[in-house]
């Protein structure tokens, strides 16, 4: 398992030396190498370096290339414009690296050895409650995420926020009692579907006898205090309600194709234990103090239209614990005890001001600091196609499990479709159909940036054409195609082979796959990779139209290479596309 180092990092580095050895009094400048479409690459930093050294950029720049030693990796560079480096790769360095990659089961991409521990926070549904559209990119964005950063080499351990704390419960644990076989099942195989409809009905029926009748509300009230004080029987209840909830969110989570385990999930609950000792510590530190009989924290850059500080609220006046107790306490039990350097939140945008002030909490009361952070994975809101927040006719907020059902639907039309011409059974369009309609649901919200809102439109999402994974997916497939039909011709890279430009273009890009997955894994930015991906499958269109790749016209060593090529490339997509959570079929 040895990284492979990519051309642009190579070239790189025979500049900088050049630099060093033509300008020593430059130090380490850096040449500001990027990708360009004069050449395979331009240098800009000698024009920031000749202004630092008043000098002339072209005579500097030509000093520099002279130093430049004979080599087999750089073909020519060029003096361009006012001190610019244009840089054309050999064909050889070319193939050899990508022969390189192909030889390691990564694909050359590096592994981080002594990297940190993150703890990423996502996918958080509420107990007793349905999933709707709003879970969606939570889910979606920190699995692709976990995936990222674990084959990146990072420790990743895995939370799951769940809502299951709280006055409602209170409610629900009392009509359940007065109503004990609410949540019976007609068999022990329970379903997801048939766990939330036993809840959706419970809830119902407990919140309008809750508003209907105050005996039962006086009653509900108690059952919140016997819960928090740890009453056997009620905290028994309260489990129920627990396991009933996690048989319906499991169930969804497997439809998007995600594995979320049970030690993972760690609730609300889970740090109640915790809540005083966390107001004690912030009030004797100082960091907060009473106002009004509640504990907060204030800040000087927050504060509300009357132009009144707005505080975070640790402890009610009435002795209650606000969310900030519990997000305090999670993050002291996520530094202390699972020892984490980096604390990744994919919550929705809409909380960025509160985690902002408790993320402030914690570094004033020592909790964060400099060698540990947190950070807020913001992400926006899922529209409708008419731009609004996507809602059902009715004006309900759309079930999560409807709207993939749906997506499924689609992608078996569209898969059934081509299915004769491809020859694939029934179970094999079913299969598909569900990857190819998940993976559209999650490939628009990942090739979207996290930060922005974006429209749901399934028309859009399992089109063959235009940016969505099916588009990707058929590129996979495609490529299968071709190797079943190569027949004895294998997948072979031949570096003494000119490249066409096609060749070429495909071949610098797939030279950058470890860059962008360095890129993605500390920015949190996975859209990067969906449009890393997205190019490479339209470098490879390009390619298909320009490059016939089995002909009897062409020599056996020209089909070899262009298997290799378009092999190469098709596991580069599949490991790309496994890292955002989606799966490429083999024939669709």
């Amino acid at each position: 398992m040895a990284s492979v180092p990519s051309l642009a990092s190579t070239v790189q580095q025979r500049l900088a030396d050049a630099l060093s050895a033509a300008l020593p009094e430059a130090a380490s400048a850096d040449p500001l190498l990027r990708r360009s479409d004069r050449a395979d690459f331009q240098a800009n930093g000698i024009l920031a370096l000749a202004k630092k050294l008043k000098g002339n950029p072209r005579e500097l720049a030509t000093k520099v290339v002279e130093a430049i030693p004979a080599n087999d990796v750089l073909q020519d560079v060029e003096v361009s414009g006012p001190g610019f480096l244009n840089l054309t790769i050999t064909d050889r360095a070319i193939t050899e690296t990508l022969a390189a990659r192909a030889a390691d089961e990564r694909l050359g991409v590096p592994y981080k050895d002594e990297a940190g521990i993150t703890v990423i926070d996502y996918a958080q549904p509420n107990v007793a409650k349905e999933m709707h559209v709003g879970h969606l990119r939570s889910a979606v964005i920190g699995d692709a995420m976990v995936k990222i950063m674990e084959f990146a080499g990072e420790t990743v351990i895995r939370r799951h926020h769940i809502g299951d704390w709280g006055t409602q419960f209170g409610m629900l644990i009392q009509y359940l009692i007065e109503h004990p076989h609410e949540l019976d099942h007609k068999d022990a195989d329970v379903s997801g579907e048939e766990a939330m409809s036993n809840l959706n009905r419970l809830y119902k029926a407990a919140r309008a006898l809750f508003d209907s009748e105050e005996e039962f509300k006086a009653r509900s009230r108690d059952r919140v205090v016997a819960l928090q004080s740890g009453d056997e029987r009620t905290l028994a209840l309260w489990q129920r309600f627990v396991d009933e909830s996690k048989i319906y969110f499991y169930s969804v989570f497997n439809k998007l194709d995600m594995e979320i385990r049970d030690p993972d999930v760690v609730g609300e609950s889970g740090y109640n234990d915790m809540l005083e000792e966390t107001c004690r510590l912030l009030e004797e530190s100082g960091v907060a103090v009473r106002s009004e009989g509640a504990l907060c924290v204030f800040f000087d850059d927050v504060k509300g239209p009357d132009g009144n500080p707005v505080p975070l609220i640790v402890k009610k006046s009435n002795g209650g614990y606000g969310y900030a107790a519990t997000d305090l306490s999670a993050i002291r039990d996520r530094v202390q005890r699972l020892n984490a350097d980096t604390l990744v939140y994919v919550v929705d945008a809409r909380q960025s001001l509160h985690f902002k002030m408790v993320f402030e909490t914690a570094r004033r009361a020592g909790w964060l600091s400099d060698r540990v952070h947190a950070v807020q994975l913001a992400f926006g809101t899922v529209l409708g196609k008419d731009g609004k927040p996507f809602k059902t006719r009715e004006g309900e907020t759309v079930r999560l499990v409807d709207l993939l059902d749906e997506a499924i639907d689609r992608a078996t039309a569209v898969v059934r479709e081509k299915a004769e011409k491809v020859g694939l059974s029934e179970q094999e369009i079913a299969e598909n159909g569900r990857y190819v309609g998940i993976g559209a649901v999650k490939y628009a919200d990942l090739s979207t940036s996290a930060s922005r809102d974006y429209k749901f439109d399934l028309d859009q999402m399992v089109s063959l054409n235009g940016d969505t994974s099916v588009y990707l997916q058929y590129a996979y497939a495609r490529i299968q195609s071709i190797l079943r039909k190569a027949g004895d011709a294998k997948p072979a890279a031949h570096p003494e082979l000119p490249l066409a430009p096609a060749e070429r273009a495909l071949g610098l890009h797939l030279d950058q796959f470890g860059e962008v997955l360095a890129e993605v894994a500390t920015s949190y930015e996975p859209h990067k990779l969906a449009a890393y991906l997205y190019q490479l499958a339209s470098h490879l269109t390009t390619f298909y139209d320009q490059c016939q790749v089995i002909s009897d016209q062409n020599a056996p060593e020209v089909v070899e290479n262009r298997l290799f090529l378009v092999d190469l490339t098709a596991r580069t997509l599949h490991l790309g596309m496994g890292l955002l959570g989606i799966r490429t079929p083999e024939r669709l």
